[in-house]
């Protein structure tokens, strides 16, 4: 064991821990145990190891030009900062994720994230130094680790480039959600069924124009979350405590973004005002939205073919691929999971919505103390719809089955495909076909034999899908039924 100790006092760490007090400090207070995104922790990793190249500039620079400022700067030495950056390295992979001990849900804005990290860090270094966890003479968690930064600046940068990342993979996953649905609909083109208003037989349709529908809501979907990096890219790193730079040298300030930018090869760009850039989080609330939206197609999308292959359908339309075992008491039963999956999660994106909006709003002054909740449910959003549309793409989508003969069938016998013939011949004596297949429970085809309505070889050029469902009637529609 080692002792470390605050201002508070002192406290006994395992000896071979790379976090240290501060972090020790912070597992007590919040006794929550939910995990800090590994992502975010990486992305923090990478936020450093920016911060330090930018130092080694600095001290580039200065060693030829200024080499009397750099020891009252408190720069690191060429070691001890070589020491700094490969521990950030290691950060930034995840490997050493196990030290971070500091819950998700925090008080303090950041600052347990920083400082776990800044101590991991630091005595990462330390060891690659040849010294031991804790000897902070040599170097120093606060001093060096966290030379020229702030929880302020550094933390919700990394936030940024966590969401950032991982709204590229977002975008992917739409896509290949998007092109399933495109698949879908290319081959259930001319596939007649009966479309349904307030879950009551309406007029025809087919399961192509069912399938596009989807594929065109992904489409805003994927184009909606494809703007949101540019929503989130201004970051205020360097910016400091409230974004004034005060105590930062102007030339870190002017480097570390773009050290970033090419470090992560991701468009991230400082904050022309960093004090709002501080200050304010809308650019998280509307971010959200945009996920929000694709959560409300997703979750239309799945109860719908959810209540297509439904049990209560005599003679189902539509059958999803079984995935697992649905009872332990009932043999043979298989439950729609992936639908339900979906429905869970986009209730629980619902909810990051709501403490993302009302958390946003509590930010006072110059500072929101709130951003850990508010990081922690964007990136929570973000995995889970990732996640969504591989579920939907890979183990609902591949392996769907459109029984065709069963949904025409449904269409023909319904009252409603006499819609499709009123314009043609009338309200009336299309009522009479509806009234003629209610009695006897037959197609239309049937009713038509018996009322002789309509020429039975016209009848059957009209039903076909290309007949069906053109956009509208013409002039020339009624002359040929004449």
């Amino acid at each position: 064991m080692r002792t470390e100790k605050d201002f508070i006092g002192e406290v006994t760490i395992p000896e071979d821990a790379l976090y240290g007090v501060h972090s020790f400090r912070a597992r007590e207070n919040f006794p929550s145990r939910d995990q800090f995104p590994m992502e975010w922790f990486r992305a923090t990793g990478t936020v450093k190891l920016a911060c330090y190249r930018t130092v080694r500039k600095l001290l580039t620079a200065l060693q030829k030009e200024h080499p009397d400022v750099i020891e009252q700067m408190r720069i690191p030495q060429e070691k001890a900062l070589g020491a700094l950056e490969a521990a950030a390295v290691k950060v930034a992979s995840g490997s050493l994720f196990e030290h971070f001990i500091v819950p998700g849900t925090q008080g303090g804005a950041g600052t347990s994230i920083n400082l776990n990290i800044n101590e991991i860090i630091t005595n990462s270094a330390l060891i690659s130094m040849g010294r031991k966890p804790g000897e902070y003479s040599y170097l120093d968690p606060i001093e060096d680790a966290n030379i020229f930064q702030s929880t302020n600046d550094v933390i919700p940068t990394a936030l940024t480039v966590a969401a950032m990342q991982l709204l590229n993979r977002l975008e992917e996953a739409i896509n290949k959600t998007r092109f399933s649905f495109e698949q879908l609909e290319t081959r259930y083109r001319n596939t007649l069924r009966l479309g349904y208003t307030q879950m009551q037989e309406a007029v025809p349709s087919t399961y192509g124009q069912l399938f596009s529908s989807y594929s065109d809501a992904l489409s805003r979907d994927w184009w909606r979350v494809s703007k949101g990096l540019e929503r989130i890219k201004v970051v205020n790193l360097g910016g400091g405590a409230i974004g004034t730079g005060i105590s930062i040298p102007r030339f870190f300030i002017m480097e570390v973004v773009p050290t970033l930018k090419k470090l992560t090869s991701l468009p991230v760009t400082q904050g022309e005002n960093l004090v709002d850039a501080t200050c304010n989080l809308d650019r998280w609330v509307e971010v959200h939205a945009i996920l929000k939206a694709h959560a409300v197609n997703l979750e239309k999308i799945v109860s719908d073919l959810r209540l297509l292959s439904s049990g209560l359908i005599s003679q189902r339309e539509v059958d999803l691929p079984p995935k697992q075992v649905g009872s332990s008491i009932m043999p043979g039963k298989v439950n729609p999971v992936i639908p339900e999956y979906v429905v869970s999660s986009a209730h629980k994106i619902y909810a990051n919505d709501q403490i993302i909006t009302s958390l946003s709003a509590q930010g006072c002054l110059e500072l929101n103390a709130y951003l850990p909740q508010i990081g922690m449910a964007m990136l929570e959003s973000l995995k889970l719809m990732i996640s969504m549309n591989h579920a939907v793409e890979s183990h609902m989508l591949e392996g769907i089955q459109v029984h065709t003969e069963v949904a025409s069938k449904k269409l023909f016998c319904s009252p409603a495909v006499a819609t499709a013939l009123s314009p043609l011949i009338g309200y009336h004596r299309a009522a009479e076909l509806s009234k003629q297949m209610i009695a006897t429970g037959g197609d239309i085809f049937a009713a038509n034999a018996v009322l002789k309505i309509v020429d039975p070889g016209k009848l059957k050029q009209l039903m076909e899908p290309g007949n069906l469902l053109k956009k509208g009637f013409t002039v020339n529609d009624i002359k040929e039924l004449q």
